[in-house]
């Protein structure tokens, strides 16, 4: 009985963090370039327990025990990488990507960090007046392939090509400002998901171990491109994600109605007098 109570209260632990990470798929089914979690499982300190030497008879087909368990724990979390739907916006500043690739921005503390939400705008730089910034739409700025903030004139018409490639028209002309840093995503698992929709290197990793960042050699098309004018929407399936809500709740059904018949078991055999 103890160990049915015990299989039960730990499988309705794992099943709780299941149940959390669908509620926040389904939190974010509107979020731009949002990219939806799932969660693999594994058995907690699984066992065979073998039967007495009299159940070993001749002729028996199945080895003489039986497999024990004690529920089951949540072994990882996996998100999913693949592209969203495409929606357009007819704004030349948001952009999204078609391939692998992710935009990098300048994170708390500095550091770089990576996103698939392309929502951009341009805000004034406090220390350098005539110039502005481009940012995203937590206000984190954008980096340039030499891993810089880009910083474009105040009184220019900025647009952005299938390349990454920021131009600017003003007075002066038409040039190329910056060129967006697009590492293509190679290790998904290498990631670590942060707040703002943003995901950090896991620890120890460097980005070439995560990334390739070699450019497309000269002649080949480009592994991504940037389209100018629409957002990726995230890749949550709404109808999947409420079909697999319904099955772990009725998993966590189950477990809670096994620890009940186990603590009715354990009361009942604490009740019985000799």
């Amino acid at each position: 009985m103890n160990n049915s109570m015990i299989s039960a209260m730990v499988s309705m632990n794992s099943i709780q963090q299941r149940l959390d990470l669908i509620a926040d798929n389904i939190a974010n089914v509107e979020t731009v370039g949002y990219k939806s979690k799932d969660s693999s499982f594994e058995d907690v300190l699984n066992q065979v327990q073998h039967h007495h030497k009299d159940f070993n008879l001749t002729g028996r087909a199945t080895p003489p025990g039986y497999s024990m368990g004690y529920g089951m724990r949540l072994a990882s979390i996996v998100q999913n990488m693949e592209q969203g739907p495409h929606k357009e916006t007819g704004i030349p500043l948001d952009l999204a990507i078609e391939g692998n690739a992710m935009f990098a921005v300048q994170g708390n503390g500095g550091g770089i960090a990576y996103t698939r939400e392309g929502g951009f705008h341009v805000s004034p730089d406090p220390g350098n007046l005539g110039f502005v910034q481009l940012v995203n739409n937590q206000g984190y700025k954008v980096l340039d392939q030499n891993d810089n903030p880009i910083n474009l004139p105040a009184n220019g018409k900025v647009a952005v090509d299938t390349a990454g490639r920021v131009w600017v028209e003003s007075a002066a002309g038409r040039r190329i400002a910056a060129v967006l840093k697009l590492p293509e995503l190679q290790r998904p698992e290498g990631l670590v998901q942060m707040d703002g929709n943003l995901y950090t290197l896991g620890a120890g990793l460097t980005e070439a171990e995560v990334f390739d960042t070699a450019p497309a050699a000269p002649g080949e098309a480009p592994k991504s491109e940037v389209k100018s004018g629409f957002l990726e929407q995230s890749n949550v399936q709404y109808a999947d994600e409420m079909t697999k809500m319904m099955e772990v709740q009725r998993a966590y059904q189950l477990a809670a109605r096994a620890l009940s018949s186990s603590d009715t078991m354990m009361n009942l055999a604490n009740t019985m007098r000799g």
